[in-house]
């Protein structure tokens, strides 16, 4: 039986405690906050989409960086165990749109309820306020932690689960970071990711908490495509937002999301550049003495309209009648692809993941265990490993520091 000091109280740090009490461990939990779980409980808009119901080759298909690495930890404990595990344990699951799993509850707290309460049966010795400073080694292994008030914790085996670096307000400051780096790991480029964008022109906050549903966003670099998706995005006083704008920037690598991107929306996706230019006809005819403005009002939502009436090149005042056919299927084309520029995205505190980490190439698959110091090692968003939303972050969280707690003798 080892003695095992799990640094972190988040997804990963709970289960990786859990997993590795039962299998008879000493294990010591610290949390530098005063609760565990800070950013589990704003996760999912403070209802906590635990994991992602979807099949295997969904799990892996929404993994943006190093998802072979996880090819050990989802199959040692999948999607179906993480619901398993919440409703053995008296938390109710449900499934909604998108196959995102919430508790029934809706309510983030009971998922750390939960965990606390698993944690407690487990006998794992749960030390608030207690911030690590220096993890310690000897003889090239392990020997234990230093806290910040100079104390020092001794134990064979230490599970890094510091989380990254979004969320700082929750304590994700980068601790975990210095320690790999200072016990010789690697860590690669850390950035913000599922994170809102900057947007160029001034109509975006005009349009300021407008969310539009059902449509398709495309963004290019030049003439290359590096996102074209369905779903709901939102505008805000800075630019975009919403899960597609979210998701994008977790599908555009690191070094472009920060240039200027043309970004397309369709307003209307379902239909072809004929077949909305014939409805649009339709409302032409029936309203062909009205001015234009009043001629398009039920095409858009309110926010939207005065700003579709400057970008469309009609002047407003014109009669429906007047219309020439080469100004509608200008307007039928502003429709279709609706033109903003991307600069930027924003940064770490409204990230929901960061993106970056200790790099996996220095750590076993199959353990978790560093390949460099004997008896550490890591779990969740330290790795370098990110994925989409839905879910998916959280099931990384649970699968690894699961498997690190496990794979302790």
């Amino acid at each position: 039986m080892s003695k095992v000091i799990v640094v972190g109280g988040g997804p990963a740090g709970m289960f990786a405690a859990i997993a590795a009490a039962e299998r008879g461990h000493e294990v010591v939990l610290l949390e530098k906050n005063e609760k565990l779980g800070k950013k589990l409980y704003i996760t999912g808009k403070g209802r906590c989409n635990i994991t992602n119901a979807g099949d295997m080759d969904t799990l892996f298909a929404n993994v943006m960086t190093n998802p072979k690495f996880l090819y050990s930890a989802f199959y040692d404990y999948d999607n179906q165990r993480v619901i398993d595990f919440f409703e053995e344990n008296g938390l109710a699951t449900k499934v909604e749109r998108g196959n995102r799993v919430f508790p029934v509850s809706d309510h983030s707290s009971d998922v750390i309820a939960t965990l606390q309460r698993v944690l407690k049966r487990t006998g794992v010795m749960v030390q608030l306020h207690a911030e690590v400073r220096q993890i310690l080694t000897g003889e090239g292994a392990v020997r234990g932690v230093k806290l910040a008030d100079g104390s020092v914790l001794e134990a064979e085996r230490v599970i890094l689960a510091t989380g990254g670096f979004s969320y700082q307000t929750t304590g994700s400051t980068g601790d975990g970071y210095r320690f790999a780096r200072e016990l010789g790991h690697t860590v690669t480029q850390i950035t913000p990711s599922l994170v809102p964008f900057y947007v160029k022109e001034t109509c975006a906050a005009r349009m300021q908490g407008l969310a539009l549903k059902n449509v398709q966003v495309r963004i290019r670099d030049g003439k290359k495509l590096l996102y074209d998706e369905f779903g709901e995005m939102l505008f805000t006083h800075f630019g975009v937002s919403g899960p597609l704008i979210l998701s994008a920037s977790a599908a555009i690598k690191p070094g472009r999301v920060e240039k200027e991107l043309a970004m397309e929306i369709d307003l209307k996706p379902a239909l072809t550049e004929e077949q909305l230019d014939a409805r649009l006809l339709r409302e032409f005819e029936e309203a062909k003495n009205k001015q234009f403005k009043n001629a398009v009002v039920h095409l858009f939502p309110a926010k939207m309209i005065p700003v579709m009436l400057e970008a469309g090149a009609i002047d407003p005042e014109k009669k429906v009648n007047e219309i020439t056919r080469e100004e509608r299927m200008g307007f039928v084309h502003l429709i279709k692809a609706f033109p903003l520029t991307l600069c930027g995205v924003r940064d770490f505190n409204e990230a929901i993941i960061t993106r970056g980490g200790v790099s996996v190439k220095e750590v076993n698959p199959s353990t978790m265990e560093s390949k460099l110091v004997p008896g550490l090692y890591f779990c969740g968003e330290l790795l370098d490993l990110d994925a989409m939303t839905g879910g998916f972050n959280l099931q990384i969280a649970w699968s690894t520091g699961h498997l690190a707690g496990e794979s302790i003798e």
